[in-house]
């Protein structure tokens, strides 16, 4: 693959001001080639979105990013300003979860991708239309020209979701961005949709981050795979490895709570405790309350995100940073982790 189109480095979101302030978000970093794709995992309140969100220049009112840096093809992006929202316009794109609340009910979904070339790339409206049949045809709608004069409620939610990815690919995007956008599918749907996002990634190299909870949908999408938690990464690296070799306590919790339907003896272990709120997060490692691995010093102390050696992991390369332990960044093929004693999970 090439270099990273999309880069992020030390991206801190903070919620509220003076004495209410809160870090939702905590030096979170990964790089994403041309025709890459990262999953990003956790559980409900652990970043992921807001992460999305901060890409996209799209944080709510009383949310901002404090730092970091974002680079999109090499150029450095506002996050706030007049230039935060241009910049962006035609090479970032963001799928939404719920494609009815992400639609315009009193327009055709033709006129609604119609109108994503027009006002961004300067087309004329005829050529727009066209466009939007094309792009409705390539997101393998079926019949798209009738399709395009349909309005929202009268798409099922697959041909709805449908829609969006359309839209979202009319600017001709580098990146996409993707908030869990098979959550409100059917499980037949659901895989029709990641094909579906598979298949222009691949075709059209475009660079994909995919938020998701589900780890199987993950392991079947994405390249690379995040884990966060608390706002916080605690560990990157290939799909395939970090499910397969977890090297944090969380991330081995997340897999223990997965039904597994082929191994009939297995049952579920659920994470005890439920995740901090922000204003409450623990001090030391912010998992160490639920965490079966925990000494005194995970209580402590915060660990810092290391690089570890790939082959201790199962990936049978070695790192490639200084001393053998991967690169800074967590692109390119470094895997790390924000545990102290990462052989304990593996133990475990």
């Amino acid at each position: 693959m090439n270099g990273p189109v999309l880069k992020v480095s030390g991206l801190t979101v903070s919620v509220g001001r003076g004495a209410r302030r809160h870090v939702a978000v905590q030096d979170v970093g990964f790089e994403v080639p041309a025709g890459g794709s990262l999953g990003v995992v956790g559980e409900s309140g652990s970043g992921k979105s807001l992460t999305l969100r901060a890409l996209m220049g799209l944080l709510p009112p009383g949310v901002r990013a404090e730092r970091g840096v974002v680079e999109l093809a090499g150029e450095p992006l506002p996050f706030a300003g007049p230039r935060a929202r241009s910049v962006r316009r035609g090479r970032l794109a963001m799928v939404f979860q719920d494609p009815l609340s992400g639609l315009d009910p009193v327009h055709t979904v033709g006129a609604q991708v119609a109108e994503v070339p027009r006002r961004v790339l300067g087309e004329p409206a005829a050529a727009s239309r066209r466009r939007a049949v094309e792009l409705l045809r390539l997101v393998g709608m079926p019949d798209p020209e009738r399709r395009s004069h349909a309005f929202p409620h009268q798409l099922s939610g697959g041909m709805r979701q449908r829609v969006l990815i359309a839209m979202a690919l009319a600017s001709e995007p580098k990146v996409l961005l993707c908030d869990e956008p098979t959550t409100a599918l059917d499980v037949t749907v659901q895989a029709q949709v990641l094909e579906l996002l598979d298949d222009v990634r691949r075709r059209l190299g475009v660079a994909v981050v995919f938020v998701s909870h589900d780890l199987a949908v993950v392991r079947q999408m994405c390249d690379r795979l995040a884990v966060m938690y608390t706002g916080r990464l605690v560990e990157t690296g290939r799909a395939a490895d970090v499910l397969d070799h977890p090297a944090h306590p969380y991330t081995l919790g997340l897999l223990e709570a997965v039904v597994d339907l082929d191994d009939v003896d297995h049952m579920p272990v659920t994470i005890p405790g439920t995740l901090p709120d922000l204003a409450h997060v623990p001090g030391g490692c912010p998992f160490h309350p639920r965490c079966r691995f925990a000494s005194e010093d995970c209580a402590r102390e915060v660990p810092p995100f290391r690089y570890l050696n790939d082959r201790q992991w199962g990936t049978g390369e070695e790192g490639t940073g200084e001393d053998g332990t991967g690169e800074e960044g967590t692109g390119g093929e470094a895997r790390g982790t924000a545990c102290k004693y990462p052989e304990r999970v593996t133990a475990g």
